[in-house]
């Protein structure tokens, strides 16, 4: 398939030129991007390495008040011949219930809050479909999907909202919320063993959300699926239950540089307690793994190995498959921190062979204090729960307790259902678009931002693998972090600054801060001209 990519960038009267390389991606015989080589990883050329024509002037003959119009027709154009493809092969199964007694419960399989344009479909609302499953519906419409999302349409300072912190935390469409609106009004209560008919809905709607995540992961048993708060608490789960029955003084854990402090610390107080010694993957320049240096860490000693497979602070997407290859063959067990990547790629634990997998529901567009820790189901047995009370249990007497396997020997009391049935609802959202033509857009629109930023004066991108995931950190020269965000925000764009919970790796940059706009697929080149535009004024203003 030809996917040309052309940012609509015609200079007009005072308007600033915003270049139009009409060039392809995927065209062979195309100039321009592809001739920078594909990233061993997968995941596309560099957009840190683009070559771009001239830089933006530094006049502005914009105001405040100027409504900015797309411009990314073609781009849109060209992502509009897409299909989706759910994440990966679903079989919804009987529409009876599979889980409890009742019939007909839940939204296993035709769940109408999961379909784009069409949330709220029980409620009485109607409208359009935006994409399909693949199989002949309509193209991927980014305009479409913003009115899918309640929060795009607020403003702030009198802007309009252009929400540029994905990585921090995704908005909710329309169908999650309306989906945990209509299990507290039609199914609310605890789930398991009640002989009542809401018990039997609500066990229903969380056992077919963990059904979900099982086939977004493609795991192999819904038995691996573990729900939690998030990925830190899945991450401090792992190190208070295997690390602690597992690992003794003088073990090595490797970690890299890019890590998050929640993969980073639980394993930090592991060490100091039991005796270990942690030790670090170092990244090159541009931010990315060395695996050489990584190859010279493992030896007999090296137990675990714990990594993100995309950076939070940088976007680097790591060489997942060959660091959880490298580390089994020196017979270490690997934990994959996906929080970051969740959202822009396809997850397959089988294919990474990892033995952990942790995500969180808010970072792939569902609520907040929900997560999942996979684990391969033998290993989560052979591991003793880490707290007790209800659902864990299969037998209790005041001189003996038995426990059950997973999941349930993880999931101890009340645990957090509404949010659960939220993110199932999420996850077919994100699969009603399809996980690649979100990976493609995203990509394609962290390109045209890559090199639109690169221009400006003063301007230093931290981060710039061949390969990386929809993050844009950088340092502006004369301002603090802080003082770029709040000008920002003062426009109506939000973006975060500090140091995003990743010291080690900022400083591994000389930096202790960035401002750090990030990419979803319900942003567009607009909102990226917005950023540009107030980033320019500001450098017009201090040199």
């Amino acid at each position: 398939m030809h996917l040309g990519i052309s940012p609509s960038a015609v200079n007009q009267g005072n308007a600033i030129n915003l270049r139009d390389p009409q060039t392809s991606l995927s065209d062979p015989n195309s100039t321009g991007f592809n001739h920078v080589p594909k990233s061993a990883a997968g995941s596309g050329i560099s957009p840190s390495v683009i070559q771009t024509g001239p830089p933006y002037a530094e006049s502005f003959p914009f105001s405040a008040d100027t409504a900015f119009e797309p411009k990314a027709d073609k781009l849109f154009a060209s992502i509009n011949t897409f299909k989706s493809f759910p994440q990966l092969p679903v079989n919804p199964g009987p529409s009876a219930s599979q889980y409890y007694f009742l019939s007909g419960i839940g939204f296993q399989g035709n769940d109408p809050f999961a379909q784009p344009g069409h949330y709220g479909s029980q409620l009485g609302e109607k409208s359009l479909p935006l994409v399909t499953d693949g199989k002949g519906g309509a193209p991927f419409d980014v305009n479409l999907i913003k009115r899918d999302f309640p929060i795009l349409q607020e403003k702030v300072n009198g802007r309009p909202l252009i929400w540029l912190d994905n990585a921090a935390t995704t908005q909710k469409p329309k169908q999650v919320i309306d989906r945990i609106t209509y299990f507290y009004e039609h199914e609310n209560s605890n789930i398991h063993r009640a002989a009542h008919e809401l018990a039997a809905r609500a066990t229903d709607a969380y056992e077919g959300a963990r059904k979900k995540v099982q086939t977004f992961l493609n795991a192999g048993s819904v038995n691996e699926i573990i729900f939690v708060r998030g990925a830190t608490e899945a991450i401090n789960l792992v190190a208070k239950t295997w690390g602690e029955q597992n690992l003794s003084a003088r073990d090595e854990i490797i970690l890299s540089n890019l890590e998050h402090h929640a993969n980073i610390v639980p394993w930090q107080q592991l060490g100091a307690k039991k005796g270990l010694k942690i030790r670090v993957i170092p990244v090159d320049d541009d931010g990315q793994i060395l695996l050489d240096e990584y190859a010279k860490l493992l030896n007999s000693k090296t137990r675990l190995v714990s990594f993100t497979q995309v950076s939070n602070a940088l976007g680097t997407v790591t060489p997942a498959k060959r660091i959880v290859e490298m580390a089994h063959a020196a017979g270490a067990k690997v934990l994959v921190d996906g929080a970051q990547s969740v959202s822009h790629l396809r997850s397959d634990v089988r294919a990474l062979n990892c033995d952990w997998f942790v995500f969180s529901g808010h970072k792939v567009f569902g609520p907040t204090g929900i997560g999942v820790l996979y684990g391969k189901e033998d290993l989560l047995n052979q591991t003793q729960p880490w707290q007790g009370g209800g659902n864990v249990i299969q037998d209790v007497t005041f001189e003996f307790t038995r426990f059950h396997d997973a999941p349930n020997r993880f999931e101890a009391g009340t645990g957090n259902i509404a949010d659960a049935v939220g993110l199932g609802s999420a996850i077919d959202y994100v699969n009603k678009i399809g996980i690649d033509v979100i990976h493609q857009y995203e990509h394609y629109l962290l390109v045209y931002a890559t090199g639109l930023l690169k221009d400006i004066p003063g301007l230093r991108l931290i981060g710039t693998a061949p390969d990386k995931a929809s993050v844009l950190s950088f340092v502006f020269a004369g301002y603090k972090t802080e003082e770029v965000g709040a000008a920002l925000n003062e426009e109506g764009i939000a973006v975060r600054s500090g140091h995003h919970c990743a010291q080690p790796i900022l400083r591994r940059f000389g930096v202790e801060t960035t401002v750090r706009p990030s990419l979803a697929f319900y942003n567009t080149c607009s909102d990226v001209d917005v950023l540009v535009e107030i980033l320019y004024r500001l450098r017009s203003t201090r040199r």
